[in-house]
C-alpha cells in the first residue's frame, strides 16, 4: 500500500464563489445610499421568476420565512397536518409546527434519499391539508406522482427547494410554473449565495400577494417605497405580518451570482466527475442513484459508506478524512432523532428506518464552484486511502 501524503492546510466543506463583480455589486448599493428592500431587490425577483420560469417571485431572507410564508398562505394551522421527510434540516418541519399544526413524516427512498410517494399516500388522514417534499441535495423529487397525490386528496404542494436552484424536473427548472409555492435558499453554502436569503415563487397571485404583505410586517402592498419621492407616508397593516424581506445588499449578490450561474455549474461538474470516476465499482461506498426524470444540481456530494464491508463506522471515517485535512459533514441526522422531536412526538430511530440507516451511513464530501479538480481529487484519494486501510 502506497503512503497517502497529507496536505499541510484544512480544506474547508465548503465556500462562497466571490468574485470582484460580487464585490463591485455590493460597493454599488453601498455607495447609493439604499441598502433596505429597494430597486435591487425588485430587479432580482424579475429575474429570478424568469429565470426558473415562474409567474412571481417574492425575495424574502431565508428559504425558512419563505416555507413558512408558503404555508401560512393556505391557512394552515392548529388541528392540522402537514406531510414531509425526516431526512431534511430543521426549518422544514419547524416551519409546521411553528403554524401550530403537526409535521407527519414519511420514509425515504434509500437509494435516492428523497422522500417515498408511496409514504406520503400511506399518512394521508382526514386531518391532512399540504405535503413539503424536500428536492434532497440537489436531486428533484418524484413531482409527477406526488403532484398526482396531491391533486387527488386536494392538498396543498409545497416545495422545499433549499438544495434545488439548478435542479431540474423533466428537464425544466424546479419552480417551473409550479402547482402551489416553490421556496428557494440563497445561504452562504448554496449554488446561489448571498450569506442570507431565500425566494418563495409561485404562479398563484392570491398566494403571491399574501407572501408579499405578510413578509414585511403585513404592510399594504408597496409600502417599501415610502421614503422614496414618489412614494407615499401613508400604509395600512392588513395582517399582523413578519420581518421577511430580502433587501438590497443581498440581492446585489444574488444577482451577480444569478448571472454567474452557468460557469459555476460548470465547474462543480468538473468536481462531481472526479468523485464519479474515483468511486465507481468500490463496494464499500454507495453512491447517490439519480433518477431518470431528475438534472441533479450537485449542491451536495452524498456518499454512503457500507459498515459491512468497513472495520470502522461512519462516524470515525469522517475523523479519519478530518485527519487529512479533509472538511467535510452530514446531511442530514434524521430530524426524528432530534430530541425536541423526541421529546414531542417520542420518535423512536426504528420508526423510520430507511432515513434513520441513510442519515448513519452519509458523508456529504467537499462539493462548491471553487473546490477545483485538484482538490477534488486529493479528497477522492484520503477516502479511498481510508477505505483501503479498513476494509474487511
Amino acid at each position: 500500500m502506497s503512503e497517502f501524503a497529507v496536505r499541510e492546510s484544512w480544506l474547508p466543506f465548503c465556500l462562497p464563489d466571490i468574485s470582484e463583480a460580487e464585490v463591485e455589486a455590493v460597493g454599488e448599493v453601498v455607495r447609493s445610499g439604499w441598502w433596505a428592500k429597494g430597486p435591487r431587490t425588485i430587479e432580482f425577483e424579475k429575474k429570478f421568476a424568469e429565470y426558473v420560469g415562474a409567474k412571481h417571485c417574492v425575495a424574502v431572507n431565508s428559504c425558512t420565512a419563505a416555507l413558512h410564508l408558503a404555508l401560512l398562505s393556505q391557512g394552515i394551522g392548529p388541528g392540522d397536518e402537514v406531510i414531509t421527510t425526516p431526512l431534511t434540516f430543521a426549518s422544514t418541519a419547524n416551519t409546521i409546527l411553528h403554524l401550530g399544526a403537526t409535521p407527519v413524516f414519511a420514509d425515504i427512498d434509500p437509494e435516492t434519499g428523497l422522500i417515498d410517494p408511496d409514504e406520503i399516500e400511506r399518512k394521508i388522514t382526514s386531518r391532512t391539508r399540504a405535503v413539503v417534499p424536500v428536492h434532497y441535495s440537489g436531486l428533484a423529487a418524484d413531482l409527477g406522482r406526488i403532484g398526482e397525490i396531491c391533486q387527488a386528496h386536494d392538498l396543498f404542494l409545497s416545495e422545499d427547494a433549499a438544495h434545488a436552484v439548478e435542479t431540474r424536473y423533466n428537464g425544466e427548472l424546479i419552480g417551473h410554473h409550479p402547482r402551489g409555492a416553490v421556496s428557494y435558499s440563497f445561504y452562504a453554502t448554496k449554488n446561489l449565495a448571498c450569506g442570507e436569503g431565500g425566494a418563495l415563487v409561485t404562479d398563484d397571485d392570491d398566494i403571491a400577494q399574501k407572501a408579499r404583505v405578510l413578509s414585511c410586517h403585513g404592510m399594504s402592498a408597496g409600502a417599501w417605497n415610502r421614503y422614496g419621492k414618489e412614494g407615499s407616508w401613508r400604509y395600512d397593516i392588513e395582517e399582523p405580518g413578519y420581518k421577511y424581506n430580502m433587501f438590497d445588499i443581498q440581492a446585489a449578490l444574488a444577482l451577480t451570482q444569478l448571472a454567474r450561474m452557468d460557469d459555476m455549474q460548470r465547474r462543480r461538474f468538473e468536481a462531481v466527475d472526479v468523485y464519479e470516476q474515483a468511486f465507481a465499482g468500490v463496494p464499500e461506498l454507495i453512491l447517490q442513484k439519480t433518477p431518470a426524470y431528475c438534472h441533479h444540481s450537485r449542491h451536495l456530494y452524498i456518499l454512503r459508506i457500507d459498515p459491512q464491508r468497513l472495520t470502522i463506522s461512519r462516524d470515525q471515517f469522517i475523523e479519519e478524512l478530518k485527519a487529512r485535512n479533509v472538511g467535510v459533514s452530514v446531511h442530514f441526522i434524521a430530524l426524528h432523532t432530534m430530541s425536541a422531536y423526541v421529546k414531542r412526538f417520542g420518535y423512536r430511530p426504528e420508526d423510520f428506518p430507511k432515513a434513520y440507516a441513510f442519515s448513519e451511513s452519509e458523508i456529504s464530501l467537499p462539493m462548491y464552484s471553487t473546490l477545483g479538480v485538484e482538490n477534488a481529487r486529493y479528497v477522492a484519494d484520503a477516502v479511498l486511502d481510508i477505505v483501503a486501510r479498513h476494509r474487511r
